[in-house]
């Protein structure tokens, strides 16, 4: 336990039954708080005692970013949804109430950019459903007992995790369908725990996902990363819960072992940084000589502004962590109540880094997680009196895709990928063909007419 003290009480969360006991809301009306538990029939719900008391200011309610960050809002659906759903909360029909609720989830891209019908590994005719396998040499791994939070954000593009959708979660329950992975699949150099938050697990539990991965003859593992927003959500994690010590233990036993550890912590908004709490929890992880890395999407209504991302990610360097990425918020969820347009987005994130020193400039953004892979939008140009949008290929499905630059005609309010329309009358982007027929092939090995190595 650090030296200090940091009377953060025991972990409590409140979900959607909990509503009418969580005193700051009690300010709400019996209505408000009604539609609020009829949108979380739909918006996962879960909030904790430390981001109520200590992150969100009540006194800007409900315009407070962290408020938007954590508490569902009846704008987020359509209004003619929220009425049927506050009518079956009332009526008690809890049947009609989950059908009506399905139908909406159903309709909101459950799991956008080809996560199930292209990202899951097919081996030996089964589908390997607590694996995801985009990126050549990147595995995202997803322990069963790690698909919760210490509290959700609203924008949460793995939302489906959350809410039942049993037939479309990613979880696995033992380690040794990793390691099997890894083993058949040397080009793999790293590895991300993933959920969910893989560290609201115990210690105890985490340990048996991870040291089957150190005992196992695994030259080609090179990086171990954890995606968590404990340190801003649940700082206790790494301070004074009764497993605190042992967490850290295990990040410098895989450090001992010769694996990189990268916590990847999602900040979203620089008020995540600022307690006392927050920036001892980060230290202590970088004592381990673990790195963070930071990344978060830009979020309208929460942190839509330059100044706020150049405060959060000079906050970032100033406590020793790396600004990583700006990422456009997914098409999925409630987006249209988030969404900010990419040239919108391309201002705030050039606004935010004129901003900065170099030390803050590790930064790439803003990048969007589409189907094909990173695509980072990297400025305007202007060719014969007309502007385009100029695209970069972060990362790729295929690995030849990797650094190409394409322009997109420009849409002052395009907010994805998919809106988009190449220039110059171009009848597609250059990765499209090659998609397309990826995802035939797939399709393919799912019905048991390929071979799995022909997914490959």
């Amino acid at each position: 336990m650090p030296d200090g003290a940091f009377n953060l009480g025991a972990y409590r969360a409140f979900t959607a039954r909990d509503i009418d006991a969580i005193p700051q809301l009690s300010a709400l009306s019996a209505d408000a708080r009604l539609r609020l538990r009829a949108v979380a029939q739909v918006l996962p719900f879960r909030v904790n005692a430390y981001v109520l008391e200590h992150l969100i200011d009540w006194s800007r309610a409900p315009d407070d970013p962290i408020y938007q960050l954590t508490i569902p809002q009846p704008e987020m659906l359509d209004e003619a949804d929220v009425a049927a759903l506050v009518d079956l909360v009332r009526s008690g029909s809890e049947a009609e109430l989950q059908a009506r609720a399905r139908a909406i989830q159903m309709a909101m891209n459950p799991h956008p950019a080809g996560q199930i019908d292209l990202n899951v590994p097919i081996e030996d005719g089964v589908e390997r459903r607590g694996l995801q396998h985009k990126y050549r040499q990147t595995v995202l791994f997803f322990p069963a007992q790690g698909q919760t939070c210490h509290a959700y954000c609203t924008y949460c593009f793995r939302w489906a995790q959350f809410v039942g959708l049993e037939d479309l979660k990613f979880a696995a329950r033992e380690a040794q369908t990793l390691v099997d992975y890894l083993t058949r699949h040397r080009e793999v150099t790293d590895v991300l725990f993933t959920g969910g938050d893989p560290l609201v697990m115990r210690t105890s539990v985490l340990r048996r996902y991870v040291e089957p991965l150190l005992r196992a003859d695994l030259p080609n593992l090179a990086h171990i990363r954890f995606g968590t927003k404990a340190l801003a959500y649940w700082p206790a994690r790494f301070l004074t819960d009764p497993d605190a010590d042992d967490l850290l233990r295990l990040f410098a036993e895989i450090q001992a072992a010769g694996k990189h550890v990268a916590v990847m912590a999602h900040y979203s908004h620089p008020r995540e940084l600022a307690t006392p709490a927050a920036a001892a929890a980060l230290q202590r992880v970088r004592e381990t000589g673990a790195v963070v890395r930071c990344q978060a999407p830009l979020i309208r209504r929460v942190n839509d502004d330059a100044s706020v991302w150049a405060d959060l990610w000079r906050a970032q360097v100033r406590l020793g962590a790396v600004p990583y990425y700006m990422f456009i918020e997914r098409d999925t969820g409630p987006k249209e109540y988030f969404k900010v347009p990419l040239a919108r987005a391309l201002q705030i994130y050039q606004g935010a880094y004129r901003q900065l020193s170099g030390l803050c400039r590790s930064v790439r953004g803003p990048s969007m997680s589409a189907t094909p892979g990173k695509v980072l939008l990297d400025g305007v140009t202007e060719i014969d009196d007309k502007q385009y949008f100029v695209l970069r290929m972060l990362q790729g499905r295929n690995p030849e895709w990797v650094g190409r630059i394409f322009l997109a005609e420009y849409d002052p309010d395009a907010a994805w990928v998919s809106e988009l329309r190449p220039a110059f009358g171009a009848p597609e982007f250059f990765y499209e063909n090659e998609l397309a027929e990826l995802s035939r092939r797939r399709a393919k090995v799912r019905l048991g007419l390929l071979p799995d190595a022909s997914a490959a």
